[in-house]
């Protein structure tokens, strides 16, 4: 193993978007069984020190694999087109509008059922981003025109939580009364 090999050299696995879940979790199980310090220790403090760094490089990459949208900003950045996500704010018109009326739709939602309709409509979303990561990069590797899909993506994995937030709330005032 190379600590400078990329993500999907060090499992293993080709370097596309779509990847086997499960797959992906064995051959972590396995990467992990075979770099354990435990394994190292008759061969000394050195050994086991290196075995750590393998330990920790190996749960990093199955972080940032496992992760569909961390998995798309880093195909990204391996094919040459970084996201920079803070310093490159700008979106579709279109996309912006959405944002728009989903804050409002959160911000007027007074009921669990409606941010229920609200949360189904960010999931979709969601899905149709992932899909068009998938295709962009696996397909016509575009990872420039990936990029704004994983910008548009880290948007809405945020508005997910405030609707997640909000719904936490509501359900906490409910059992109050």
């Amino acid at each position: 193993m190379n600590l400078q090999s990329s993500d999907f050299e060090l499992f293993g696995l080709p370097a596309r978007f779509a990847q086997d879940r499960a797959n992906l979790d064995q051959r972590w199980k396995d990467l992990q069984r075979e770099a354990h310090p435990d394994r190292f220790v008759a061969q000394g403090a050195a050994a086991q020190r290196l075995a750590m760094q393998w330990s920790v490089r190996i749960n990093e990459a199955y972080q940032r694999l496992r992760d569909p949208l961390k998995r798309a900003a880093y195909l990204c950045e391996l094919r040459g087109a970084p996201v920079n996500a803070e310093n490159n704010t700008a979106m579709p018109p279109a996309f912006l509008m959405q944002q728009m009326a989903w804050r409002e739709a959160l911000d007027d939602a007074s009921t669990l059922a409606e941010l229920d309709v609200l949360g189904q409509q960010v999931m979709v979303s969601r899905g149709a981003a992932l899909q068009a990561c998938a295709v962009l990069l696996d397909d016509q590797g575009d990872a420039t025109g990936a990029v704004q899909q994983v910008r548009a993506l880290m948007f809405i994995e945020r508005f997910s939580v405030d609707v997640q937030l909000r719904q936490d709330r509501l359900e906490a005032a409910e059992r109050g009364q």
